[in-house]
C-alpha cells in the first residue's frame, strides 16, 4: 500500500521512525507528513531517510497544493503520534498548517490515529467528544495504552506501539474483501499428443499465483485452478489450490466454482487447441517420415464465464498480444463479456512468461485504461486487484 504517515508534536513522536521502517519492511511505500511543533522531537533528515522521500511539513513551501498531491498519491494515512491538538483541529474542520490541510483533503479514505497525551488530557470532556465525533465520520483509533507517561505518571495515554499500528493497518487491509470468493487460474495447460508428449507455451504461473496471494492477504477466500507449475502457495489458509493438467480439466474446474464466487481473474494461457486423438504410448519414428497432428478446439473457458456470469460477478481476462494488441484485446472483452482486460505485449522487455516483472494495460468495458510500468508481478496484481475491485 501507498501509506501517509503523519507526525504531531508530542514526546512519542520519537517512535514515528520506527513504524515508518516497520512499514517499508513489510513491503509499503511510505511518505512523511509532519507539524512544525513534530521537527522538535525527530528530524527532518531522520523521517526522510527512513522513509526514502521527501517530508511534506511546510504548507507554502512547494505549492499550495502539495496536501492534494499527496492524498492523491496516499492510500491510508496514519497519524502518529496524534495530540489533542490534531484531534481537536480535524473535529471542527480547522485546515491551518501542512497536516491538518492533508487531514481534510483525505476526505473519503482510511485513516488511522494513533492518540498519545497525558491521561488528563485524554480524560477531558472535549477530547472525548472529538474522539467520539472523529469515530462517527469512520477514523480508527489505536490506543491509547494505560502504562508510564512522559510527565512520570502511570495512566491512560501512552500511544500504541508501532508493532501495534501495523498490526492495526493490516488488519484494515484483510477486510476489504472479507467474505468475498475469488476464482483465480494460473500456469499453462498440458495437452497430451501421446504417453510422454504434449503441447504447451512457456507460462509459468507466477502471475497468477501473485494475484492469489494479494486477493487472499486482503481477506478474499480464493479458488486458485493452476495448471502444471513448480510453484506452491505460501501457508495460507484462505487458498484452495486446484491443480489441473489440460484445458478441460480447467474448464470443469472453473466452471464447477465460478457460479460461487465474487469474481474471477483468468491469467492462465489455456491452450487453444489439443490433438483429436492421444496415444497411450510413445508414438515412434517411422522412416523419414514426419509426424501428422489432427488439433481440435479446446472449450473456451473465459466466453463461458462470461456466458454464465451475473450482473453481481465481475469477470477479468487476461490477453498475450504480438500485433494490433489493443485493438485486439478489446474485441476479447467485448466478444466474452468480461467486465477488464489485462493486456499484456511480449513487445515489452522484462513483462511475459518466466520472468518475475510484467507490464500491463488494464481496459475497462466502461472504457477506462490504466497502464502499469514495469514491475513485479506481486505489484502487478496488487494493481489490478484495486483497479477491478473499487
Amino acid at each position: 500500500m501507498r501509506i501517509v504517515v503523519g507526525i504531531t508534536g508530542g514526546i512519542a513522536a520519537y517512535k514515528a521512525p520506527e513504524l515508518v521502517r516497520l512499514l517499508k519492511k513489510a513491503g509499503h511505500e511510505v511518505r512523511c507528513a509532519a507539524t512544525e511543533h513534530a521537527l522538535e522531537f525527530v528530524t527532518r533528515v531522520t523521517l526522510e531517510t527512513v522513509s526514502g522521500a521527501p517530508l511534506y511539513s511546510d504548507l507554502f513551501a512547494s505549492g499550495h497544493t502539495e496536501h492534494i498531491s499527496l492524498k492523491d498519491w496516499g492510500e491510508i494515512l496514519v497519524v502518529a503520534p496524534a495530540t489533542a491538538n490534531i484531534i481537536g483541529k480535524v473535529a471542527s474542520g480547522v485546515a491551518d498548517d501542512a497536516l491538518s490541510t492533508l487531514l481534510l483533503a483525505f476526505s473519503g479514505k482510511p485513516v488511522i490515529m494513533a492518540p498519545a497525551m497525558n491521561c488528563e488530557m485524554w480524560a477531558h470532556p472535549a477530547v472525548q467528544r472529538n474522539i467520539e465525533t472523529l469515530k462517527g465520520w469512520g477514523i480508527r483509533m489505536v490506543g491509547p495504552e494505560e502504562g508510564e507517561l512522559a510527565c512520570g505518571v502511570n495512566g491512560m495515554g501512552r500511544m500504541a506501539e508501532p508493532e501495534q499500528i501495523v498490526a492495526a493497518i493490516c488488519q484494515g487491509e484483510m477486510s476489504k474483501m472479507k467474505g468475498e470468493k475469488w476464482l483465480v487460474t494460473a500456469g499453462p495447460t498440458y495437452e497430451r499428443i501421446d504417453s510422454v508428449r504434449f503441447i504447451s507455451n512457456y507460462s509459468s504461473g507466477k502471475m497468477g499465483f501473485a494475484l492469489a496471494e494479494v486477493l487472499a492477504e486482503q481477506g478474499a477466500e480464493v479458488e486458485l485452478v493452476t495448471g502444471p507449475t513448480h510453484l506452491n502457495v505460501s501457508a495460507n489458509q484462505h487458498i484452495n489450490l486446484h491443480r489441473v493438467e489440460s484445458a478441460r480439466e480447467m474448464y470443469a474446474a472453473a466452471t464447477e466454482v465460478f457460479p460461487s464466487c465474487k469474481g474471477a481473474i483468468l491469467s492462465a494461457a489455456v491452450a487453444d487447441y489439443r490433438p483429436s486423438e492421444c496415444a497411450d504410448h510413445k508414438l515412434k519414428k517411422n522412416g523419414s517420415e514426419g509426424m501428422h497432428l489432427d488439433l481440435v478446439q479446446n472449450p473456451d473457458i473465459l466466453a463461458t464465464l462470461g456466458g454464465m456470469k451475473t450482473s453481481g460477478q465481475t469477470l477479468v481476462g487476461f490477453a498475450l498480444e504480438t500485433d494490433n494488441e489493443e485493438a485486439n484485446a478489446q474485441r476479447k472483452l467485448e466478444k466474452k463479456n468480461l467486465d477488464y482486460i489485462v493486456l499484456n505485449s511480449l513487445r515489452d522487455k522484462g513483462a511475459g512468461f518466466g520472468v518475475d516483472t510484467n507490464k500491463v494495460t488494464i481496459i475497462g468495458r466502461d472504457g477506462s485504461r490504466k497502464e502499469s510500468p514495469l514491475m513485479s508481478k506481486q505489484e502487478v496484481a496488487k494493481l489490478i486487484i484495486k483497479t477491478v475491485t473499487s
